[in-house]
């Protein structure tokens, strides 16, 4: 029976998902569950949630719970399959720090949480965290697999990947629903005809090919876009197609703070114009911290709970290395030559098979030449941060901070550096001591 170990327990309602997949799944349904928090309210939640599940779907799962950093080795002990979905400072205080010290310094932000400075400090406060996982897990689960869901994605994935031993795949929730959604969105049909390409970096992966009993809908996809004159959400990514020639994959949100061209002091009209919400990740921390308020007793007290497999990637990794089946992902991964015109030490987001020898990522080749610039400019800033994070030298935070395409569009050279030295001494004892 394999073990799963799941830290950051106290992420109720993406563990159930996870978790409620694998109990669901027969190769996995025996499994020992290990929750791992350090949070003990949300760690008791998320057990009596599980519990309730696990009952009403057979009971055939083992579940077992470790509150604090000194039984964070007895969770992992023995791990199969290490399931990462910790956040290190919260919504309150680290989150908060992060949208209003840069507000501050007149730097407006969306999300924050995959790269622009956000981004980077997010980065820097998690990967000591992530490196003590890692140490623990060499001691006891050396060969159990790494499946991280935190962000920023190719920052954490890829420290893991260059910094330990330990066997690490990044997972993320917009690859697989990118071309149905897009399609939705333009009132097309998607169905099993539907065939499509996805590859680039994390949160700006390219729809490379999407198409329907081998007929190219780009043209007619294009067409409607251009057609669509109402407001709605994803204004930049139709902008980015129409510009760059192909969809990307994460929201428009995300996307209008990884390019210089959307959020512009000097063109405050441009909010306006492709319906940017700044500020959208406080506000949703809060409404899900509202949210959870009100379906704590649905979720946690109700004995009835069952659960309906969702389309998390976890489950079905788990599943193919178990039996055998293979099954292909969206996975990030170092690129070992698999985009010719990318960094080898960067992390790439590329189509996967998994099976029992684990996750085998497939060649790419070049992407086309002004998605893979667009894909530079953002892994300049992620090398850079996991520069900062092994050498502990505040030089690279500035450097990562500067080559930030939104950062160095509206602040100067020393309003960065301004910006960084504000940041370090506000978040205090969340980041680690840099020279």
């Amino acid at each position: 029976m394999p073990k799963i170990t799941f830290m950051g327990a106290g992420s109720t309602v993406f563990a159930k998902n996870v978790l409620g997949d694998s109990m669901l799944t027969p190769a996995l349904a025996d499994s020992v569950i290990a929750l791992y928090d350090i949070d003990a309210n949300r760690l008791k939640e998320s057990k009596l949630m599980l519990e309730n599940i696990n009952r009403n779907h057979g009971g055939k799962a083992t579940i077992e719970d470790y509150l604090g950093v000194e039984n964070r080795k007895a969770a992992l002990k023995g791990a199969n399959y290490v399931v990462n979905a910790i956040q290190v400072g919260g919504y309150d205080p680290c989150t908060i720090t992060d949208f209003e010290v840069c507000k501050k310094h007149g730097l407006k932000q969306t999300i924050a949480d995959t790269l622009g400075v956000g981004g980077i400090f997010r980065a820097l406060r998690t990967i000591p965290v992530m490196m003590d996982f890692a140490h623990d897990m060499e001691e006891v689960c050396p060969d159990a697999w790494f499946l991280n869901y935190t962000n920023p994605m190719s920052m954490l994935t890829g420290a893991m990947l260059r910094m330990t031993p330990i066997k690490t795949v990044g997972l993320c929730h917009s690859v697989q629903v990118c071309a149905e959604k897009l399609l939705e969105g333009l009132g097309m049909p998607y169905d099993e005809q539907t065939q499509w390409k996805i590859a680039g970096i994390n949160h700006q992966a390219w729809l490379l090919e999407i198409s329907q009993n081998g007929k190219d809908l780009y043209p007619e996809i294009k067409r409607l876009a251009a057609a669509r004159t109402e407001k709605h959400g994803d204004m930049v990514r139709y902008e980015i197609m129409k510009r760059f020639g192909y969809y990307v994959t994460e929201s428009s949100e995300h996307n209008a703070e990884y390019m210089p061209y959307f959020i512009k002091d000097q063109y405050p009209e441009l909010i306006e114009r492709f319906n940017i919400p700044l500020d959208e990740y406080p506000r949703r921390c809060i409404k899900q911290i509202a949210q959870w308020e009100e379906r704590r007793d649905e979720l946690v007290s109700n004995k009835e709970l069952t659960h309906e497999r969702t389309h998390e990637y976890a489950s079905y990794i788990m599943e193919a290395m178990e039996t055998n089946k293979p099954y292909k992902i969206g996975g990030n991964v170092l690129n070992a030559g698999l985009i010719t015109n990318l960094p080898r030490n960067a992390v790439v987001e590329v189509p996967c098979m998994v099976d029992k020898s684990g996750v085998v990522p497939t060649v790419v080749g070049d992407l086309p030449e002004q998605c893979a610039a667009m894909n530079r400019t953002n892994i300049n800033v992620q090398l850079l941060t996991i520069e900062a994070a092994r050498t502990l030298d505040k030089e690279y935070i500035y450097r990562a901070a500067m080559m930030d395409p939104h950062a160095a569009a509206e602040l100067s050279i020393d309003d960065i550096i301004s910006l960084c030295d504000d940041l370090i001494a506000a978040h205090g004892d969340w980041l680690p001591k840099f020279h």
